[in-house]
């Protein structure tokens, strides 16, 4: 699996969540329960993970999206 994003932003992991969802891309959010550690501070992000051969449409996605900053590397 490739990380498509990293982010402390709830909404933005739904919203893209959804996004994968829709489009029938698996995926897996990683270091959800990450929170229990640093007290739901927000200082360790969550990853949102794609398949390898799922990486260019799920970048797509996210711009078409109008999320494309959000992108790792991006």
């Amino acid at each position: 699996m490739i990380e498509l994003v990293r982010t402390n932003d709830a909404v933005l992991i739904s919203f893209i969540e959804a996004l994968m969802r829709d489009a029938g891309i698996e995926f897996l959010v990683a270091d959800q329960n990450m929170s229990v550690l640093d007290g739901s501070i927000g200082v360790l992000p969550r990853r949102v993970l794609v398949v390898d051969d799922d990486i260019d449409e799920a970048r797509k996605i996210l711009a078409d999206a109008g999320i494309a900053n959000e992108i790792k590397g991006a």
